[in-house]
């Protein structure tokens, strides 16, 4: 009994190491969220992303995560990302993303009270070198802390 559970213990761990390596989306780059402390997303805490791109030649796209719960009060919400070069150069963008309908129903995909967004942020981008970036993504809204944001998080993917 002993030698048969050494046999299949080791041969299910490998089998389901396999399944969950054939899961992930070879395009992804990153794809990774952030929790945001007591749902309380204050301008200087910055969520912060470190992506190494290892072909300047290829296109990428690059896509905002966001989720909010049912009890965000705008129907919209501004970031700015800041993207820093393995050379430390930084480019700053401010971005809208509008979250609801003007009814108020939400446009992102609904789980119990909390929404979830993927926008696209920048389509067919090409990277100006090989490296490490850092990504910096801050809230950009009259409120702060700004309420009711669960997760930020960022996808980096080459583009097909």
């Amino acid at each position: 009994m002993k030698r048969a559970l050494n046999i299949i213990y080791p041969a299910a761990l490998l089998l389901i190491t396999m399944f969950a390596g054939s899961c992930t989306d070879p395009n992804s780059i990153i794809d990774t969220n952030t929790e945001i402390a007591d749902h309380n997303w204050s301008y200087v805490n910055r969520v912060n992303f470190d992506v190494k791109i290892n072909d300047e030649k290829a296109a990428y796209n690059q896509y905002l995560n966001l989720r909010v719960t049912g009890n965000y009060k705008y129907s919209n919400i501004f970031v700015l990302v800041y993207q820093i070069t393995p050379d430390k150069k930084t480019q700053t963008t401010r971005f809208e993303v509008k979250l609801a309908n003007p009814d108020g129903e939400w446009l992102g995909k609904g789980s119990g009270n909390l929404y979830s967004y993927q926008v696209l942020l920048r389509k067919n981008y090409h990277f100006p070198s090989k490296g490490v970036y850092r990504f910096q993504i801050e809230q950009n809204m009259r409120d702060n802390p700004l309420h009711e944001i669960s997760d930020v998080g960022l996808r980096v993917e080459k583009a097909q």
